[in-house]
């Protein structure tokens, strides 16, 4: 493997990156030691904002050795269709319309099931919620399961470990529950064109062993969490939300509805965006803030990762491409921990010749890795900084996520290695 010194940057950078990640829970320890510099370390304590961060340093280290004229344009030669489509879908799916919808939904199948509300909901929004994304895509399953679950799983009076637990299995659960079609999980979408992948086909040879997955998962989740969430004490809640009137809802719904058939066309879908940002003022007294600040965050990490990763196939594609089916499975879930699974899968599709077998093995073992860190798929950037609160400093250790994580994993990988 041969490198620029501009692509030996990159990647020193990218495991600058990665490793801050890794220490993000240190800043916001530092923040509350040396106050003087409480902002700075609170900002750098940010997971949300590191591959931005060093995204930048990258930008400016490009200008140094190549000239400005050369940085720009590789910044703008990158493709943000995914961070925007993010940005977009976290603000529609959190808006109060659409959460009050689900939760309707939701409200009547908690008391159809025999056990308790808490469990009921648990369960509920790390099963149903995150296969519901392979209609409503990733994105928009990681927020509305993120949001329904904060109040009941995520909170401050938790213990800690069943609440790594539980957000491993939500990572995991909605990183392999886009599976059931070809266009609702990132690492999916980017080989689906290239290899003639349809929704049929992956329903048959994914869809089904994914969907076990998640519900053994969710199950064992919830068997773990019924103790704890009965002990912990039950929050103080607001003053109930007034109903919001059924046109509203099926307007907002059917704006979520087009983005997500226009999530290839930023410029379709933020034109959608634009009239439901208008239709939430005109009818503000039926929305709640809306979550502009979270998916700015979240869009801000995918960008940065979308520009730090361009510059690694020097190293990824080599690796990948040299490996025999069983390993590239074994090599993907692991890679997947330190980068996203889309670009590790669109890396993939470059390799000419690779047998359906390999095919196969490279997009398991991907989405099985789905939920191993904060980088390793699009939407968990998402579900953090809306549960991120619940955790002591508020802010999640990369550590406990992938300890957390780590059996949510092995039930994904069996299944589709053996199933």
């Amino acid at each position: 493997m041969t490198a620029e010194p501009v692509e030996l940057l990159a990647a020193g950078l990218f495991a600058a990156a990665v490793l801050h990640t890794f220490t993000a829970k240190l800043f916001e320890r530092l923040a509350h030691r040396v106050p003087r510099h409480a902002g700075l370390l609170h900002l750098l304590g940010e997971v949300e904002v590191v591959f931005g961060f060093w995204a930048l340093i990258l930008i400016f280290a490009m200008a140094l050795m190549t000239g400005g004229d050369s940085a720009l344009a590789y910044a703008e030669s990158r493709n943000y269709t995914e961070p925007l489509f993010v940005f977009v879908v976290m603000v529609i799916a959190g808006s109060r319309p659409v959460l009050q919808a689900v939760r309707g939904a939701m409200n009547v199948a908690v008391k159809l099931m025999p056990m308790p509300a808490a469990v009921a909901t648990a369960w509920l929004g790390l099963a149903a919620v995150p296969l519901l994304g392979s209609l409503v895509t990733e994105p928009a399953a990681m927020t509305i399961a993120a949001l329904m679950l904060a109040p009941v799983v995520f909170r401050p009076t938790l213990l800690e470990a069943p609440k790594y637990f539980a957000l491993g299995v939500l990572f995991v659960n909605v990183s392999i529950g886009g599976t059931l079609t070809s266009y609702a999980a990132p690492p999916v979408l980017m080989v689906a064109g290239t290899w003639g992948w349809d929704s049929a086909f992956m329903l048959s040879t994914f869809g089904w062993k994914a969907a076990l997955a998640v519900l053994v998962n969710a199950t064992v989740a919830a068997f773990v969490l019924r103790r704890h969430l009965a002990a912990a004490p039950a929050e103080v809640n607001a003053a109930p939300e007034a109903p919001v009137p059924v046109g509203i809802i099926l307007v907002h719904l059917g704006l979520l509805a087009g983005v997500v058939l226009m999530a290839h066309h930023p410029v379709a879908f933020l034109g959608l965006f634009l009239m439901f940002l208008g239709f939430a003022q005109a009818y503000e007294r039926h929305q709640s803030p809306l979550l502009v600040k979270e998916a700015l965050l979240v869009a801000f990490f995918l960008a940065g990762l979308v520009v730090l990763g361009g510059l690694q196939r020097w190293w990824l594609q080599p690796l990948v491409s040299g490996l025999e089916p069983l390993a590239l499975f074994f090599g993907a879930l692991g890679l997947t921990a330190v980068t996203d699974n889309a670009a590790l899968t669109y890396l993939g599709s470059l390799i000419e010749g690779i047998s359906p077998t390999a095919q196969y093995m490279l997009v398991a073992g991907a989405v099985a890795g789905g939920g191993l860190t904060v980088i390793a798929n699009a939407p968990n950037p998402a579900g953090l900084a809306l549960l991120r609160r619940g955790f002591s400093d508020e802010s999640v250790g990369a550590l406990q996520l992938l300890l957390g994580a780590l059996a949510p994993t092995a039930v994904a990988a069996a299944a589709f290695l053996l199933l």
